[in-house]
């Protein structure tokens, strides 16, 4: 009796798994087809942005405007092909994890999903406060006759800086690290530039003050 009951027992359990089985492998097959074409989508994606950056020729444009040049494999056209082919890549996950029962993942990498698109967007906020530092910098040296040349590069220098220092703080409040850090930050860093430019013109910048003052007098006279 004990014998048929235990034997009715694994029987039973092993048509249990049998069907869970059964039914987990259509599941899972159509899981990993989605994925499959969501790598391949991505792929093609991240090559098809390479190809177009490098036709706008982005890498020149941008060291060009003072962006440093990084090395091939992570040159800037590459960083922005990658987040691109990650946020393919993540947008195929999320049905995969959902065709799977993985609701867990599935809400995680919709956090994750949320996040790329505030990475790429700091990314370019990057790329461009840095080459706009670059051209301020440039056109500071360009256009500034009424002082000495030594205090114009001063100053265009002082100017790129600030502004890198302003996209520094751009780049980490777009991806939501400390935001209240970061307004602190930029209360600090507008007020020292003030007192440091204040403390420079008053001592340090006697010449230039001097200069500036002289070239007015002869506007005048």
């Amino acid at each position: 009796m004990i014998v048929n009951d235990v034997g009715q027992a694994l029987v039973a359990a092993l048509n249990e798994g049998l069907l869970a089985l059964g039914g987990f492998i259509p599941k899972f097959v159509a899981g990993l087809i989605v994925l499959l074409v969501g790598l391949i989508v991505a792929s093609v994606l991240r090559q098809v942005v390479i190809e177009v950056l490098k036709a706008l020729k982005v890498e020149q444009l941008l060291h060009r405007y003072g962006v440093p040049e990084a090395k091939a494999e992570l040159s800037w056209s590459n960083i922005l092909a990658e987040i691109v082919r990650w946020f393919v890549i993540v947008l195929f996950i999320l049905p995969t994890a959902d065709i799977w029962g993985l609701t867990q993942v599935t809400a995680v990498l919709n956090q994750v999903l949320l996040y790329i698109p505030k990475v790429l967007v700091a990314t370019i906020i990057a790329l461009v406060g840095l080459a706009f530092a670059k051209l301020s910098h440039d056109a500071i040296l360009a256009s500034v006759h009424g002082i000495s040349r030594d205090s114009a590069k001063t100053v265009a220098t002082v100017t790129r800086w600030a502004i890198v220092g302003f996209v520094v703080l751009a780049v980490l409040d777009q991806l939501g690290v400390a935001p209240e850090l970061i307004r602190i930050l930029v209360t600090g860093f507008v007020a020292m530039l003030a007192i440091a430019g204040g403390i420079a013109f008053g001592l340090g910048g006697q010449g230039a003050a001097k200069d500036v003052v002289d070239e007015l007098r002869k506007k005048l006279d």
